[in-house]
């Protein structure tokens, strides 16, 4: 298939292009040569695939990103950094105008399939159990920009019929370098283990297990670690 990562450069994103590697055309999508700098120490430089910039927040470089595109993995995402208007504008305008074009470039070019990385918390406040249809009752700015997301999914696909999956990670890790994605040291002279730490490899092999499946025309799966995982 001919897969387009958003996002590509980030934390996920590079685990994501070395889980398609080999398997797939990769269009790697990133808002700049900058953004790719981020990871190049722990990941090296990125040579498997198409490179293409365009900000997300500009529906006409979005649309023609995703030209002759089979599937999309959308990763993009602003962590919000304090508060303020600056923040709410920024995460506006990544996380929800963001997946807006992204979600209306593909049914205008009718893409198959659209895995997309949402986030979760682990332990329900009230303590019910987090199905697909038990949304986070967080409300900071980025917990309701990472809502509004999901909710634009669950709609276009009621919709238009889109067959996209969901997927809730917590805090995305890396169980191989026993590395956050603040850069810290995880487990054994590091930070102990939660169960909400997410290994990115594994969340990065259910983005390709999502593109790739043909049976799901819808769903939202939480990833999260478990005990036995530590």
């Amino acid at each position: 298939m001919k897969i387009a990562v958003f996002g590509a450069a980030g934390w996920t994103g590079r685990a994501v292009l070395s889980a398609l590697a080999g398997r797939h055309s990769v269009r790697a999508i990133d808002r700049d040569a900058e953004a790719w700098q981020a990871w190049t120490d722990v990941d090296g430089p990125y040579s498997s695939g198409q490179v293409v910039h365009a900000d997300i927040g500009d529906f006409a470089a979005v649309h023609e990103a995703t030209a002759d595109m089979d599937a999309l993995i959308h990763l993009t995402v602003y962590h919000v950094k304090g508060s303020g208007a600056e923040q709410t504008h920024r995460a506006m305008t990544i996380n929800v105008e963001g997946m807006w074009n992204v979600l209306e470039s593909a049914r205008r070019r009718d893409i198959q399939r659209i895995v997309h990385v949402g986030s979760c918390q682990i332990s329900h406040p009230k303590g019910l159990f987090f199905t697909a249809d038990v949304r986070r009752p967080d409300a900071d700015i980025y917990a309701v920009t990472k809502r509004l997301q999901e909710e634009m999914c669950r709609q276009f696909h009621d919709a238009y019929g889109m067959r996209i999956i969901v997927l809730r990670p917590h805090y995305i890790m890396d169980s191989r370098l026993g590395m956050g994605r603040m850069r810290e040291k995880l487990g054994p002279g590091g930070s102990t283990y939660q169960a909400a730490w997410v290994c990115r490899h594994d969340l990065a092999e259910a983005c390709r297990l999502g593109v790739e499946s043909t049976s799901i025309d819808f769903d939202i799966f939480h990833v999260a670690g478990t005990p036995e995982a530590e």
